[in-house]
Formats: C-alpha cells, sequence, structure tokens
C-alpha cells in the first residue's frame, strides 16, 4: 500500500481524526483506514484480516482547490439530479459532500441541509443526524449528495434517517461510484464516474 497514505492516515490519527474521518479525508473505505493505521503503528497482526483491504484511494484535490472546478463539477451534479426528479432540499453528507451539496442548492433552486454519518461520531452508539441549523426535509423531495460512495453504507443511513424524519428521498447524486451501485433500497443512485475493477 502506498507509504504517503499509511503516513497521512496516521498523522489524521494523531490529530484526533475517527476512522471513519480518516476514511473520508483519504476517500478510503473505512476499512482501509483501519488497516492504514495499524502499519504505521506497528500493531500489523499476520492474519487474514490484516491484509490490506482491496480498495482504491481517490486524490480529488485538484477538483476541491478550485472553487471554480467544484462550481462546474457541481452544476453537471445538479444537471443529473434534475434528471431523477424537481429537488426541494439537497442533504450534504459532511465532510466532502456538503461543498458539492451547497453549490447545487444554489444552481437547482434549492434548501439545504447537512448529514453527519454516524461513523464521524465519537462513540459506538452514536447514530447519523441531520443538522438542525439548516432546512427542514419533512414532507420535500431530497437528494443525497456526496463525494465518494465506497461501501452503500453511508448513503443507506442517510436514506432510513430521512425516511423516519418524513422525506420523499428522490435520489443520490455522487462524483465517484467505487461500488457500482445503482440503487440503495429503490432510491436511485448517479454518479459523474464509476469506478470499476477488473479481474
Amino acid at each position: 500500500m502506498n507509504e504517503e497514505l499509511i503516513k497521512n492516515a496516521y498523522e489524521l490519527r494523531r490529530r484526533g481524526f475517527t476512522t471513519g474521518e480518516i476514511a473520508d479525508e483519504l476517500n478510503v473505505s473505512k476499512d482501509t483506514a483501519r488497516w492504514l493505521i495499524l502499519q504505521k503503528s506497528g500493531k500489523n497482526i499476520e492474519s487474514k484480516t490484516q491484509k490490506a483491504p482491496i480498495d482504491f484511494a481517490i486524490d480529488w484535490k485538484n477538483l476541491g482547490s478550485s472553487s471554480t472546478r467544484m462550481m462546474n463539477v457541481s452544476a453537471a451534479m445538479a444537471d443529473i439530479a434534475l434528471e431523477i426528479s424537481d429537488i426541494e432540499v439537497v442533504v450534504g453528507i459532511t465532510v466532502s459532500g456538503v461543498p458539492f451539496a451547497t453549490m447545487m442548492a444554489e444552481i437547482i433552486g434549492a434548501d439545504i441541509t447537512i448529514f453527519h454519518p454516524k461513523k464521524h461520531r465519537k462513540t459506538e452508539d452514536a447514530k447519523g443526524a441531520i443538522s438542525s441549523n439548516f432546512a427542514s426535509v419533512e414532507g420535500k423531495k431530497v437528494v443525497i449528495v456526496d463525494d465518494v460512495i465506497t461501501s452503500g453504507k453511508t448513503i443507506t443511513e442517510a436514506i432510513n434517517m430521512l425516511k423516519g424524519l418524513g422525506a420523499n428521498t428522490v435520489g443520490v447524486v455522487v462524483l465517484i461510484d467505487k461500488k457500482g451501485i445503482s440503487d440503495i433500497g429503490m432510491v436511485p443512485v448517479k454518479s459523474l464516474i464509476r469506478v470499476s475493477r477488473l479481474g
């Protein structure tokens, strides 16, 4: 595995990031983030579970560092969302889904809210949460926005949370789909880029 990723994962852990936050920062699965941390800490035990997970690390710093590029990509994502349905609220998944969601809401003319997934919470029994500082989702047509789908767990969690709040989740739009998911619980998933593993 890439030594730079191992070093970055360990540095993020040292700074107090949770495993879920490290996974988001490095755009890898939570299992991959855990494996990276163990490599640097010297705790890699010789067992089947300690083999490097099959994953793709995504570096989109060239995109994320430019507001112009982010706006252009967000416009393409908004176009995809509007193919699914009219949208009343755009739900950004923290951290990396929020910039896309913000720009998409502006382009579409929709409200915005933020979803904090369980993987970013500090306690094991914590649940994901919708921020109370943003738009209500009750009775609204919503689209969920994130940067990368790795396993689909965070999106599934968001769909279930929104359903419980009375939202009509009409779709999910992501920049990159690493899993090849076309729908989650009958909610369509659309991506700008779909990664396929050969072999």
